[in-house]
């Protein structure tokens, strides 16, 4: 019985995936399209899972994210596949490195925003942009793990913990409310006056939010709420 059902299962997905597409999911390629067939054709608990760093994706952060002073054993991050609906309201593949322990909070809340149609423009790893945070907020590209100091001091971030994650970081930045510095520099335009905010690609997180919503239900903390400073796109906890 068993081996029918995987038979028909075969079958279904073949019917809905074409190879492109069976090869792009196979392999995870990050910030690749795929149609809804084929994600659901996949299953989705496929596509909202949580794996140890392997030895491909620690090539990725080595000297990069996970740098040679990294404290954060590789042991204790988890590398999560998700999926997530773009700018244009398409399937687009997602990965984040968190820490072990945030790993299924992650996964549920990233799954109910999918099904929710929330946008988010790209979730891939900050290595592609060499660890960078500003030129990753740029590209408004959603990060986790990346162990650095929290801009301005030289205190670790949660960042370096895998316990803090930025959403949609272009759209909702961080605002140094002493200078009036906002990182990135080119969210300087979606700063202030945030409820009257237009023609954005994304939603404006703030607590009538659905990502708001979700990281606080599970425990997170938002930086939007700080009094020293604002940090519209970061939850940790």
């Amino acid at each position: 019985m068993n081996i029918i059902y995987f038979t028909l299962l075969l079958v279904a997905f073949s019917a809905f995936v074409t190879p492109d597409e069976q090869k792009t999911l196979h392999e995870w390629t990050p910030a690749a399209v795929v149609s809804d067939e084929a994600a659901k054709a996949y299953s989705l608990d496929s596509c909202f899972k949580a794996y140890p760093i392997n030895d491909a994706i620690f090539a990725r952060m080595q000297g990069k994210s996970f740098k040679q002073n990294c404290t954060m054993p590789r042991a204790s991050l988890r590398y999560l596949r998700v999926l997530h609906r773009n700018t244009e309201g398409k399937t687009q593949l997602g990965e984040i490195v968190c820490n072990q322990s945030i790993a299924n909070d992650l996964l549920d809340i990233f799954r109910k925003l999918y099904e929710a149609g929330y946008k988010i423009e790209r979730i891939t790893l900050i290595d592609d942009y060499n660890a960078d945070d500003e030129t990753s907020m740029r590209a408004n590209n959603t990060s986790c793990f990346n162990f650095r100091v929290v801009s301005g001091t030289t205190k670790l971030s949660k960042h370096s913990q895998g316990l803090a994650i930025d959403i949609n970081p272009l759209y909702n930045p961080y605002i140094h409310l002493n200078n009036g510095k906002v990182e990135p520099a080119t969210g300087k335009p979606y700063a202030y006056n945030r409820a009257n905010l237009r023609n954005v690609k994304v939603p404006i997180i703030d607590t009538k939010d659905l990502c708001y919503r979700l990281f606080i239900q599970h425990g997170f903390r938002w930086g939007g709420a700080w009094k020293t400073v604002k940090d519209y796109q970061h939850f940790e906890k």
